[in-house]
């Protein structure tokens, strides 16, 4: 994506990281408790289109006035300044609007994670208390459990039979 706005990038960030690029606005504006980080990337997002025009309008006002075969008069040097000084703030901030939103995502990923966390340890904890529970009371760990299979022996059915 070598001609890819800042504003492109987001997007597909954005889309590839909720996998509904068709719905993203309306959940984001509808139910904003449903996904309060959607809405937040949402936010960030709004505020990149606005740097994205604004960069835009920066480098047509430079490009006109610094185009080739036009010598700029001794005033229009302030404005040629002026302009890429712009430039560079607007690129700065689409960049920090473009990490925000990488971070917002990476907190997404990371909370979900952590979600997930604790059922792992409990199924862990769980497959491994059941490996200690056919143990007989009073049975040390290095002594192999009964094989239930097996079953009671016959001496110890007694004369009952």
């Amino acid at each position: 994506m070598p001609d890819a706005t800042a504003l492109d990038q987001a997007t597909a960030v954005i889309e590839k990281a909720w996998g509904r690029p068709e719905a993203l606005d309306s959940i984001a504006v509808r139910s904003p408790t449903a996904d309060p980080l959607l809405r937040s990337v949402m936010h960030i997002r709004s505020s990149l289109v606005v740097t994205d025009n604004a960069l835009t309008v920066h480098q047509d006002r430079l490009h006109a006035l610094s185009r080739p075969g036009r010598v700029p008069a001794f005033y229009d040097l302030e404005r040629i300044t002026g302009s890429a000084a712009d430039l560079r703030v607007a690129q700065a901030e689409s960049r920090t609007s473009l990490q925000a939103i990488s971070h917002v995502i990476e907190a997404r990923e990371s909370a979900a994670t952590a979600d997930r966390a604790p059922a792992a340890r409990l199924a862990q904890a769980a497959v491994a208390r059941s490996g200690h529970a056919s143990r007989a009371l009073g049975q040390s760990p290095d002594q192999p459990a009964p094989s239930a299979a097996s079953g009671p022996s016959v001496a110890a059915l007694g004369p009952h039979r």
